[in-house]
């Protein structure tokens, strides 16, 4: 399913097949959290003008509503929203750590409270599965246990043993599900996480333990919540060598173009993060210039458009001041005409360093835009 086609140092350029579409890799992963992405940006726009490739949805948020139950009768995530191309699924966890309140933990799950209604939930491996296979996406994510960081070194040791002996469970129930006559789609493929916060041996074996389960990919996770850029860095160095070399390689919601050129550089294949869209709300847009503050007052007049010879629609049809006049008069239109600016600026940097790792030329490429596309205009 997945081909490494080149690679420039620890930097790999690859190809990953699904049942659903082909996806050309380094890749970002759109996040289109209750199944649209936010800022009124349809399934259809991101196909048609924005070079998407993954969409990715949230299973806590959809289990909660609509519902999966009600997805699958639709036939799933694809027929419900539109989007033909590959989708991935996270599991829950990290919003069942982050979100809910009042949780329980124990070897069979978690029991929480909804943060919509405080309903009480209970979601275990088992229950993440169904509910993914409900939705019938592409790539399914195993459930597993979000530490807080920062977490003691015990409890982060048995977190990690703990989601280990979770996942082998999700892979049994994916198993199982993928057989039944019912299932949307029978070839849902399991991604495994890794845990185990800040700590180096924690991190290094937990990656060797659910290397040993030959799952479809692998993810690094717990990372980009409020640990400095470096301390990531050095956790995706020490735990890289241990990572399959065969298979695809996940970094969960990271994050600014920064962070995917470094990323990228020490062999990350893919990328999720709500910073584009949620900072494209507020009118933050990410330009080859430097991001740009589209509410100054220097763009009231503006003509140009947010960068000139951008290819986004934004970018082709519309100025600055146009667009700030929307971001500060609250219409939604504003907000969706810098989601799609900020999106197509993310998947065009992915298209930019496939072509130099396919050149050759990435860690030139990455030398020379990555202090200036972090610079603040």
């Amino acid at each position: 399913m997945f081909k490494v086609l080149k690679k420039e140092g620890a930097a790999r350029r690859g190809v990953f097949e699904t049942v659903h579409g082909t996806v050309q890799t380094p890749a970002f992963m759109n996040v289109a959290t209750c199944a649209a992405i936010k800022g009124a940006v349809s399934a259809f726009d991101l196909s048609d003008d924005l070079h998407t490739q993954v969409m990715l949805c949230n299973t806590y948020h959809l289990h909660l509503r609509p519902g999966d139950e009600l997805i699958k009768n639709f036939g799933g995530l694809h027929k419900f929203t539109g989007w033909q191309g590959p989708i991935l699924t996270d599991s829950g966890g990290f919003q069942v750590f982050s979100l809910a309140s009042l949780r329980k933990i124990n070897e069979e799950g978690v029991t929480f409270n909804s943060h919509i209604d405080g309903k009480k939930i209970f979601m275990g491996p088992e229950e993440s599965m169904k509910i993914q296979s409900n939705l019938g996406s592409t790539i399914a994510m195993a459930f597993d246990e979000c530490v807080e960081n920062p977490a003691t070194y015990e409890y982060s040791k048995q977190s990690c043993a703990r989601t280990t002996r979770w996942l082998k469970r999700c892979k049994i129930k994916m198993a199982e599900l993928n057989k039944r006559e019912d299932t949307v789609n029978p070839n849902q493929l399991l991604f495994g996480i890794n845990q185990g916060c800040t700590f180096d041996d924690l991190r290094i074996e937990h990656m060797k333990q659910i290397a040993d389960l030959e799952l479809d990919g692998y993810a690094i996770g717990g990372l980009a919540v409020g640990e400095p850029a470096e301390v990531m860095y050095h956790i995706i160095e020490q735990v890289e060598p241990y990572m399959p070399k065969d298979k695809i390689r996940y970094l969960m919601g990271v994050g600014t173009p920064a962070n995917i050129l470094e990323a990228v550089e020490r062999g990350v294949d893919l990328f999720d993060c709500v910073m584009p869209s949620r900072n494209a709300r507020h009118g933050h847009l990410f330009t080859w210039e430097g991001i740009r503050n589209i509410n100054n007052e220097k763009y009231k007049e503006d003509h140009d458009p947010i960068e000139v010879g951008c290819g986004c629609p934004t970018c082709r049809r519309h100025s600055r001041a146009y667009v700030r006049h929307l971001i500060r008069a609250g219409e939604m239109l504003g907000q969706r005409l810098c989601v799609q600016h900020n999106l197509y600026f993310y998947n065009t940097l992915m298209e930019k360093i496939r072509k130099h790792l396919d050149n050759g030329t990435f860690t030139e490429f990455k030398n020379e835009v990555i202090v200036k596309i972090a610079t603040r205009i």
